[in-house]
């Protein structure tokens, strides 16, 4: 490192991924190039290199996953002064700013555009980033107290990231006023009361998390004015309302997740038959509703009926851009869905999710009748949980059309009536449970159901067969019905030994998120140091 440092005109220096050894706290001279561009990640630091002092004039500063503890030093506040557009501190030892004059600390730096600060270990109120701020980004710290006022100034954010943290209070309700906001992440922390509901018409959000809080309440009317909306997750916490169907004129709409709350009543029927045309994800999942399953929102999920078997390893997962190109640089800044997935008590976080992927979450709730064979014509689905109701009747033969199933929990219902032996054409199926039900007969031989074992049908005294150690009657005995020659084939999409280990975990239940990458890309070095270049 030290001979980079005798590099007098040098400006930008990029390095990742190398264990540097350099004498961190050598002084600096005359001689010590003015940098603009330091990239150091993965370089094993422990601490912050000293010749940064002498970095008056720098743009971007990258010292992402490395090993930096403690305080972060005032005279941090002097670098870039007036230059600074990208600070990312993230993946460190962080714990608290030194002693500084405001508390909460103000940020100094009057052209910062983007502040990533995400998994350290900081705790103390969030720190004030200036007007210019585009991207503030803070998640998986502890950090304390409540949103201050000043962040309603920030009329150019684009995305906040507060999540994961143990922040408190009231939203504040300019939240909902910030127009060029893109992605609002508060997911994981106490906020309480109710969310912010004066979204205007001109609302570029396209991505609202707020579970796990303390938020109650009713879903604010006003968010059917977010027409950009593709992703809202308000799971795991106190509202209370009926289904907000209303959201259904929201045509982008692909992931909806309202899970563990007091939602309640029937569902009813949509709007329009043209409701959340895009809608993927739904998961309404331990609420109160009441009532048949919502079988004409089904009609509408145009999204779901779809078996669509591209897989396109350029776009494979979903995810939305919030880049902020500048003349001089672009800055790439974009967030991933994740889930989180429960299957026999183990939970597993999947950083991104599939692109292509359909799953509906209807379980514990108090749904009751029987299983419509409409449940079919949404051939798109790939997770399928209607367990922990009162449904009754039997399970229905449609549901062999759905060839992309890889999930389907049935299990805590009243159905009855056999397992149907077309089940066998769901050669992608990997996880099944149909346990404590009135189900009666033989269970499906070979084929995927050769691989469920007993906890799939315990509770049903009257299903015979493999696994299970009560045999079947010879008049029990069914044959299988012929294999579908065409399963399978012409597919790009992954196939049952690409997705079997995610899908293991899609059984009782799925907690969805997102999370939030950048790169910077400098399109052309002549032209980056031409335009930002030191005056001579």
């Amino acid at each position: 490192m030290g001979l980079f440092l005798k590099l007098k005109n040098l400006t930008a220096l990029q390095l990742s991924g190398i264990h540097l050894s350099f004498p961190i706290n050598s002084t600096f001279n005359a001689s010590t190039p003015k940098l603009e561009v330091l990239t150091l990640n993965a370089c094993n630091l422990t601490e912050f290199p000293t010749f940064l002092r002498s970095q008056h004039e720098l743009k971007v500063l990258y010292l992402i996953n490395n090993k930096i503890q403690g305080q972060i030093p005032n005279w941090i506040f002097n670098i870039g002064k007036q230059t600074l557009s990208v600070l990312d501190l993230s993946s460190n030892f962080l714990t608290t700013f030194e002693s500084v004059n405001h508390t909460p600390p103000i940020l100094p730096w009057d052209s910062l555009l983007y502040l990533a600060l995400s998994s350290n270990k900081l705790q103390g109120s969030l720190p004030i980033p200036p007007p210019s701020i585009t991207h503030y980004e803070v998640s998986n710290n502890k950090l304390t107290g409540e949103i201050s006022p000043l962040f309603c100034n920030l009329s150019s954010i684009v995305t906040l990231d507060l999540s994961h943290n143990n922040l408190g209070g009231m939203l504040p309700q300019c939240l909902s006023k910030l127009s060029n906001l893109v992605v609002l992440n508060l997911q994981n922390n106490n906020f309480r009361g109710i969310l912010p509901g004066i979204y205007m018409e001109e609302s570029r959000l396209r991505a609202i998390g707020v579970s796990y809080n303390q938020l109650e309440g009713q879903v604010p009317r006003s968010l059917s004015n977010c027409t950009m909306l593709e992703i809202l997750l308000l799971g795991n916490n106190r509202f209370s309302d009926i289904f907000p169907s209303w959201l259904g004129n929201l045509s982008r709409l692909r992931v909806l997740s309202l899970q563990s709350n007091g939602f309640h009543s029937a569902i009813g029927k949509p709007e329009s038959s043209l409701d959340f045309p895009k809608l993927q994800i739904i998961d309404v999942s331990f609420n109160n509703f009441t009532g048949k399953l919502p079988y004409e929102h089904f009609q509408s999920w145009t999204s779901m009926k779809v078996a669509n078997s591209t897989f396109d390893k350029d776009n494979a997962y979903m995810n939305g851009d919030t880049s902020t190109p500048t003349p001089y640089f672009d800055f790439e800044n974009y967030f991933y869905y994740n889930l989180e997935l429960t299957n026999k008590g183990i939970k597993t976080l999947y950083q991104k999710i599939q692109d292509h992927l359909v799953a509906i979450d209807l379980s514990s709730n108090k749904f009751d009748g029987e299983i419509s064979e409409l449940i079919g014509n949404l051939k798109g689905l790939h997770l399928l949980n209607i367990s922990n109701n009162i449904l009754t009747g039997p399970i229905p033969h449609s549901l062999e059309n759905l060839r992309e199933l890889e999930s389907l929990d049935l299990s805590q219902n009243r159905l009855s009536g056999e397992i149907p032996q077309q089940l066998l054409q769901l050669t992608f199926l990997a996880f099944f449970n149909a346990s404590n039900n009135h189900l009666t007969g033989p269970i499906p031989q070979g084929k995927q159901f050769s691989t469920f074992e007993n906890d799939s049908y315990l509770g049903n005294t009257g299903l015979c067969g493999v696994p299970l150690t009560k045999k079947c009657k010879i008049s029990e005995t069914l044959t299988q019905p012929p294999p579908n020659s065409k399963q399978g084939e012409g597919s790009n999409f992954p196939s049952k030994s690409d997705w079997v280990v995610i899908m293991m975990g899609y059984g009782s239940g799925l907690i969805i998120g997102f999370v939030i990458g950048n790169n910077l890309t400098i399109r052309k070095l002549e032209r980056f140091l031409k335009n930002f270049g030191r005056k001579q």
